[in-house]
């Protein structure tokens, strides 16, 4: 196939790139470049899409396969105006923060939607969800049924730059000091290993795959993933079950950023890490087991530095601080 990804230097895009490249597709790669390079093998159209139109002036012939990323709304739709007319698939990487309701276990992809961004709007992470649900309206409007509307959901493995799945194995294998853990052992966590994500991706485009998908992995309950995390890891220490009230007292924030605790969710959210996934397997997407991922991530982790700054998890300080008030309260002191 002759493969444009509208992307192609970061985790999920990058991911997608080098297997097509190993598989032999012919693959460009539209993109800045400011922080990475494409993978090698790939042809490089290094432009900036907010030029608008004038951006894809080199995406110039018929393309098999447009592989989009975006979560801007504005440069969604200059490149379905420029390039959908000549696609023969489109996909359209989606996610499930475009669903309006977070707390029903078990949804499919008929739950409702959030409104779609008005038109003028600029696009924040704050709206994050409502872009994305504009921007499937624009490929649905653009690309029709040509369109796969891939709803991912938290994706994790090598590479992940969230810092939110690799929190934990990576905190077990930088010291044997008491772990805090949130009391959530029976609750569900849900994620996607990047490279089967990418190759469900490619081999939709290949299959002919359309319409909207959840792309996520099985549920795995917190309890279960934290165990495997931690025999991986080698880890020796403690593990303190922190309440959940008494962590939002201390401060302590859910699901990501600093001085977080990764793949805590806040309540109204029981179905965000266990939506079906039964749609996307019966069309082919694979999966492999999770404590490969984990294992893998850890690998990653070590990698990169189990040291460093983070974006999600708790600092090491933060940590021992609720440890230290957390065993003076099981002492009676």
């Amino acid at each position: 196939m002759r493969i444009l990804i509208l992307g192609g230097t970061a985790f999920l895009s990058s991911e997608i790139a080098r297997q097509a490249v190993a598989d032999g597709h012919q693959v460009t790669c539209l993109a800045r470049g400011s922080a990475a390079e494409p993978p090698e093998g790939a042809e490089w159209i290094q432009t900036d899409r907010s030029l608008g139109a004038n951006a894809y002036d080199g995406a110039g012939g018929v393309w098999d396969e447009v592989v989009e990323v975006a979560r801007d709304t504005v440069q969604a739709a200059d490149a379905l105006a420029a390039l959908a007319p000549r696609t023969g698939h489109w996909t359209f990487v989606s996610s499930c923060s475009v669903y309006a309701g977070h707390s029903t276990p078990g949804a499919a992809e008929d739950a409702d939607l959030l409104p779609p961004l008005p038109a003028g709007t600029a696009s924040t992470p704050e709206n994050y969800g409502e872009s994305k649900s504009a921007i499937e309206q624009a490929t649905l409007a653009a690309a029709g049924d040509k369109a796969h509307l891939c709803r991912a959901g938290l994706i994790g493995g090598p590479g992940d730059a969230t810092d939110r799945y690799g929190y934990w194995p990576a905190r077990f294998a930088r010291d044997n000091g008491p772990a805090v853990v949130p009391d959530i052992a029976g609750h569900p966590t849900q994620v996607i290993d990047v490279r089967d994500l990418a190759r469900w991706i490619l081999e939709a485009a290949e299959q002919g795959v359309t319409g909207a998908l959840n792309a996520v992995g099985d549920q795995v309950p917190f309890g279960d993933y934290i165990a495997v995390a931690g025999t991986a890891s080698g880890y020796q220490g403690d593990v303190l079950t922190a309440p959940e009230a008494w962590l939002v007292e201390q401060g302590i924030d859910y699901w990501a950023g600093p001085d977080s605790l990764p793949l805590w969710l806040p309540p109204g959210h029981e179905g965000f890490c266990s939506r079906s996934n039964l749609a996307a397997r019966a069309a082919g997407l694979a999966t492999r087991p999770w404590q490969d991922t984990v294992a893998d991530t850890l690998l990653d982790e070590r990698t990169r530095g189990l040291g460093r700054h983070r974006k999600a998890g708790l600092s090491p300080a933060t940590e021992a601080r609720l440890a230290g008030e957390l065993l003076a309260v099981r002492s009676g002191g």
